[in-house]
């Protein structure tokens, strides 16, 4: 009697994977980048519709920096990846509608499109989670060795 989970890990491709380390690694790239050019970013979080933070740009530039660099390296290596990716999502949305849309450059710029799909990736992560090869799956498979006799040997035979 076997019992199949959709969000089994083990059935994820990966691909999948490797996507997931791609987008963790972009999220920490633009999190660098944030930090690199502040105070064009919170020029920038001034210029747009924000106006919920208007008395606070600097701390919300400074918020979406870190939790960017922190998002990104979660995701990256696989560690509380669906949170990770549900905490991003606003800040992408945020990118899409109220930055990307209101430049004037429109759809056909490299950003948009960069941020649409990384908001696309981020609710897919949400989704399903990390996959077989993340620091998730591996304390996962840490703990049930512990407890349960030949685990290991399953996870090394999907990984082979």
């Amino acid at each position: 009697m076997e019992e199949k989970l959709e969000n089994n890990p083990l059935n994820q491709p990966r691909w999948l994977a490797m996507l997931r380390i791609l987008l963790g690694l972009i999220l920490f790239w633009k999190g660098i980048y944030f930090l690199e050019n502040y105070v064009y970013f919170e020029q920038l979080a001034q210029t747009n519709k924000l106006s919920i933070f208007k008395s606070y740009e600097p701390q919300v530039a400074f918020a979406i920096s870190y939790l960017s660099i922190l998002g990104g390296l979660f995701i990256a290596v696989g560690l509380f990846t669906r949170w990770a990716s549900l905490v991003q999502i606003p800040i992408l949305m945020g990118a899409v509608f109220f930055v990307n849309l209101d430049t004037g450059r429109g759809v056909q710029d490299s950003e948009f499109v960069l941020s649409v799909l990384v908001l696309t990736l981020l609710f897919i992560f949400s989704l399903f989670g990390s996959g077989i090869i993340s620091a998730d799956e591996y304390f996962r498979s840490y703990i049930k060795a512990a407890t349960e006799r030949g685990h290991t040997d399953k996870i090394f035979e999907a990984t082979v």
